[in-house]
């Protein structure tokens, strides 16, 4: 019979542990305890604070209505001995200018006498101070230094601030041909929505783009002198700040694909920024890498505002569904769904992050028949238990989908077989953002907390980020150039007398540290 093993459990290893859980139920029993008087007390503070406060406002309203009654005695006197003495004025006199007749104690003045108002002495009215108008300022305050891209909202260029030197981006918002002096509905949004960012004291706006001002110009239309003066039409700029990169450029241009750390840096500032949008009720509606701008400082904001605006919850009936770029739209919009909130901006986020692998869009369709087909061959086909009621969507009533795909088990094994140098953790959030099911996609902070950000390795740290040439700044790679071959016949060159003694001058003079030394031969 074998014998009992040395590390099993003994008996004094047993009422060791029944001792330590005693001890640990008493000091959680004790620590309760003492949150609960800590409460108690603290709600008795409280209890006679409101007491004392209540009693100090009792007494100065009784006070107050004693100096009223004395006062209204004093003034019946006053009118009996001497009734050509004027009246105190019943209301107070206002000026636009403030301050000039108040008394420090809230008393109001007459303008000519120094006449106060007794009755009044007492009150204290509220003053707000109302926000200006006034135009805005010109363009010509800007020195353009070039172009840098022309989207479906406005145009886009470089330029440096005359007075300041500092160089902004300034965005010209496209006007619609039926407008006669007036913004587009986008332009209006999107200045309200970067107002609204900057005006927030949080960190999460640091990934979106930073509204300076915004500045108005004589447009282009407007060259003829004889029109009149009340139709001329002005266009509206707006100042951003200037960021040296947009991902699209990076991508297209590097050498070489970002590191695993590199690429989950990216993801989570896009998310952070996302997250921010998204708990202030604002969709996007445009995310791509073009709308994705980089500083030399591995800082990357969301840029390009002219689809986003504001939706509740739940999100209003009838919106638009031809919104996103087609390569980063989801199949909800493709099948024309007209209610959708905020997993539209994460479906493409996930394309972004497939991008962000392998350098070149995900889904590239060029028609909505073949970028749906495209998204069907990457994620699978709907199914009522996968995606519910999709057939009710308008577009989605002449699609032929067997009720059973054949492929249905293997949707997720499609997205690894694709990326096979990402993680098991990474291909499932990538899984998940692509899901074909809005409801199934996870919210920008809850792909925030998933476990492929606290993989290694972790993400690059901004300082470390890489820097790349400016196209937007007209910035080129340093390349040095390769020598020519000789020409035919071409003589050698004299090298002449060389003295090389000095090359090596000195190496027998070298610290030697404890480790190894190369010894020139």
């Amino acid at each position: 019979m074998a014998g009992k093993s040395r590390w099993a459990d003994t008996e004094e290893d047993a009422e060791l542990e029944t001792k330590l859980k005693r001890e640990k139920e008493e000091k959680k029993r004790l620590k309760t305890e003492k949150a609960r008087k800590a409460a108690a007390v603290a709600a008795e503070e409280e209890e006679r604070r409101k007491q004392a406060e209540a009693q100090a406002a009792a007494a100065a309203a009784r006070q107050q209505q004693a100096d009223g009654d004395d006062n209204d005695n004093d003034n019946n006197n006053e009118n009996e001995n001497d009734d050509s003495r004027p009246r105190a004025a019943k209301r107070r006199k206002l000026t636009p200018e403030g301050g000039d007749e108040y008394g420090k104690n809230g008393a109001a003045t007459t303008t000519n006498t120094t006449t106060t108002t007794t009755g009044e002495s007492n009150a204290k009215l509220l003053r707000f101070e109302s926000g200006g108008w006034g135009r805005a300022r010109s363009v010509e305050n800007y020195d353009k230094l070039n172009d840098i891209e022309e989207g479906a909202y406005g145009w886009v260029a470089r330029a440096r601030e005359i007075k300041t030197g500092r160089v902004v981006a300034l965005k010209r918002l496209k006007m619609d041909a039926g407008d006669r002096g007036g913004l587009p509905e986008t332009g209006l949004r999107e200045i309200q929505i970067l107002k609204d960012c900057a005006a927030s004291g949080e960190d999460g706006r640091r990934n979106i783009v930073e509204l300076r001002e915004v500045v108005v110009g004589d447009s282009d239309a407007d060259a003829d002198a004889t029109a009149p003066r009340r139709r001329r039409i002005e266009s509206v700029f707006l100042v951003l700040e200037f960021l040296e990169h947009d991902l699209k450029s990076i991508l297209e241009d590097m050498p070489e694909p970002f590191l695993a750390s590199e690429v989950k840096a990216l993801l989570a500032q896009l998310a952070a920024g996302v997250a921010f949008l998204h708990d202030r009720w604002v969709l996007h509606r445009d995310l791509k890498t073009s709308n994705l701008l980089l500083n030399n400082r591995g800082r990357l904001k969301i840029a390009d505002f002219g689809m986003a605006r504001y939706c509740g919850d739940p999100a209003p009936p009838q919106l638009t569904p031809l919104v996103v770029t087609l390569w980063y739209r989801a199949p909800e919009l493709l099948l024309g769904a007209r209610e959708y909130g905020a997993a539209v901006d994460l479906w493409s986020v996930g394309c972004v992050f497939g991008e962000l692998l392998t350098r070149e869009p995900l889904l590239q369709g060029r028609n909505e028949v073949e970028q749906i087909t495209r998204i069907f061959e990457l994620c699978g086909l709907p199914t009522e238990e996968a995606w519910p009621n999709f057939r009710r969507l308008p577009n989605a009533r002449t699609l032929r989908v067997p009720s059973k795909p054949p492929n249905a088990a293997a949707t997720g094994s499609v997205i690894r077989a694709r990326f096979p140098l990402l993680t098991t953790a990474g291909s499932g959030l990538l899984s998940d953002l692509l899901s074909l099911n809005p409801d199934r996609r996870p919210t920008a902070k809850q792909m925030l907390q998933h476990e492929y950000f606290r993989q290694d390795p972790k993400p690059k740290h901004e300082a470390l980020f890489p820097t790349f040439p400016s196209k937007a700044g007209q910035e080129r790679r340093r390349r040095r150039e390769t020598p020519n071959a000789p020409n035919r016949g071409q003589q050698a060159a004299d090298l002449g007398p060389l003295d090389f003694s000095g090359v090596f001058a000195g190496r027998e003079k070298e610290e030697k540290g404890g480790g190894f030394s190369l010894r020139m031969v």
